[in-house]
């Protein structure tokens, strides 16, 4: 009888999937065929890129909800290797779009990057699929690092390319540019918080297979609604210069042999620890190096955005946490009541689509009456409610005893933390790099950015692998223990930027700011 109530439950998953698909699917073949150049004020290509990104999101997050189970209870790694894969994952994910970002600017253009990027991270995420036997002798395990390496650059040609073709239906100086990237930015979310919900569910509840199945089919069906969407971008995203076909050809075997370059260094996180290090002083060493060849005031604004940049790696190595060892603590040690633990995951985007509106409601309020936290201060305060995040998980789970089970209020609240945290650091470090950078340094800081989010991707594996002590098995004492100190690590920080933050805030020079460096501002 339990046997069929599952089966029934799960029959119940299938039907809102189905429903689910088909509902966004309609809307958007509904748009595409429409012959109007707007859709409710905006142009269709945004509802292209919405739908496009949204399911993209929502087979990544699904995926990333499931792999730390995945890896533990199927492929049998410890905990503490497990969450070191998880790291290296991730960090590789937000190292590809520099390829991929660089080879559609050259080359390709957005769209057909976008496309190709689609393409691999649909095998990827059908190749994840393919179970086997498990354990680490079984040879399927090459399948699944397979997968991993194709969801790794396939993100890297889409997830570079599809932001920046959102800005190209618009000029520079439309009013509805900030509201496009809002839509674009709730479609993310929206993808990230369903997806962990329906492929978490099914992963955890009738088989690895389904889980990681439909996340495939959430990507097959964002890529469908984008080729089928091509006459609504209005030719944005395409190549900067005419290619010829062998020359594209040759690109996509570039990306082909990325996908086997990243086959083995996944395989090896001491590999990409020692290259992480070397590149990523080497990087930051190339941007100071090229702040003293300018003027004084943009050269201060290159030491402020430094300054930020390297605040990365603390917030993003705890916030990162997320996915991996906080998610086999909530498994493990949470009262969730039969609830699979990956649902959990959907917190952090159901919070952020709450939550965003309002903060920048609060900015706006807050800059109208000259009392804005400069983006220095915001990372302090960010920090220090990463911090608090852990605290309060810490206080919370042993306050109600070490042998109980933890509230379930208290998963919550550490998500609340860490998303408001997130709120403060990560739209005003993009809204920052991009405003103070200047104009023929601007990818190379964009890049810095998110190559300091990969490290801190990897500094959350570090992390991680500490949390399972000697013999690599998560114990919920040595968790406590890890977040307590990393606690109040963050919040030491956190004190340290809020005391420095009005000399950053002069580095910045905002009050000479011009609106005329950028090409076409009005």
């Amino acid at each position: 009888m339990k046997e069929l109530a599952l089966w029934n439950e799960g029959d119940w998953i299938a039907v809102i999937t189905v429903v689910v698909l088909a509902v966004f699917l309609t809307i958007g073949a509904k748009i595409a065929v429409q012959r109007e150049p707007e859709f409710a004020g905006h142009p269709k290509g945004l509802y292209m890129l919405f739908f496009a990104e949204m399911w993209e999101r929502f087979s990544y997050y699904g995926m990333r909800a499931l792999l730390i189970f995945y890896l533990t209870q199927h492929w049998l790694f410890s905990d503490s290797k497990s969450t070191l894969i998880y790291g290296a994952y991730t960090s590789l994910v937000y190292i590809t779009p520099v390829l991929g970002g660089y080879l559609a600017d050259r080359y390709l253009g957005q769209r057909k990057a976008v496309v190709f990027g689609g393409v691999l991270l649909a095998v990827g995420h059908s190749l994840m699929a393919v179970e086997g036997v498990g354990g680490q002798d079984d040879p399927t395990i090459n399948v699944f690092w397979a997968a991993l390496a194709f969801i790794i650059v396939g993100s890297g040609f889409l997830k570079a390319n599809i932001s920046v073709m959102v800005g190209q239906l618009y000029k520079l100086t439309d009013i509805r540019r900030d509201g496009a990237y809002t839509i674009f930015y709730m479609g993310i979310n929206v993808g990230a918080a369903i997806g962990t919900i329906m492929v978490g569910y099914l992963g955890q509840t009738i088989g690895w297979g389904f889980g990681f199945g439909l996340a495939g089919i959430g990507m097959l069906a964002g890529l469908v609604v984008f080729v089928l969407g091509k006459k609504a971008l209005r030719g944005a995203g395409e190549p900067p210069a005419p290619i010829s076909r062998h020359k594209e050809l040759t690109l996509y075997a570039t990306g082909i042999a990325a996908v086997a370059v990243i086959w083995a260094l996944v395989q090896y996180q001491d590999v990409i620890q020692t290259l992480l290090a070397i590149s990523g002083f080497a990087l930051l060493g190339y941007v100071l190096y090229e702040s003293f060849k300018l003027p004084k005031e943009p050269r201060e604004r290159m030491f402020a955005i430094l300054f930020l940049i390297s605040l990365n790696p603390l917030f993003w190595g705890l916030f990162e946490q997320a996915g991996g060892s906080m998610n086999l603590f909530t498994d493990r040690f949470v009262d969730i009541g039969g609830v699979p633990a990956s649902i959990f995951q959907s917190i952090n985007p159901i919070y952020i689509i709450i939550f965003a509106p309002v903060f920048a409601a609060l900015w706006q309020y807050l800059g109208k009456r000259g009392k804005e936290p400069s983006a220095p201060a915001k990372f302090g305060l960010a920090l220090v409610q990463m911090g608090l995040a852990n605290l309060v998980l810490v206080w919370g789970a042993e306050a109600f005893g070490m042998a109980a089970m933890t509230p379930v209020i208290f998963v919550f609240l550490y998500y609340l933390l860490a998303t408001t945290g997130e709120l403060c650091l990560s739209p005003v470090g993009l809204s920052a790099m991009n405003r103070l950078a200047p104009t023929h340094l601007a990818s190379l800081i964009m890049g810095a950015w998110f190559y300091m989010t990969a490290v801190g991707n990897f500094v959350a594996g570090k992390i991680g692998e500490a949390t399972g002590g000697h013999d690599g098995e998560l114990s919920k004492q040595g968790l406590l223990d890890i977040y307590e100190m990393f606690g109040w690590i963050s919040i030491g920080a956190a004190v340290a930027v809020l005391l420095v933050s009005p000399v950053v805030k002069r580095w910045m020079h905002l009050d000479t700011l011009r609106d005329d460096a950028a090409p076409g501002a009005q």
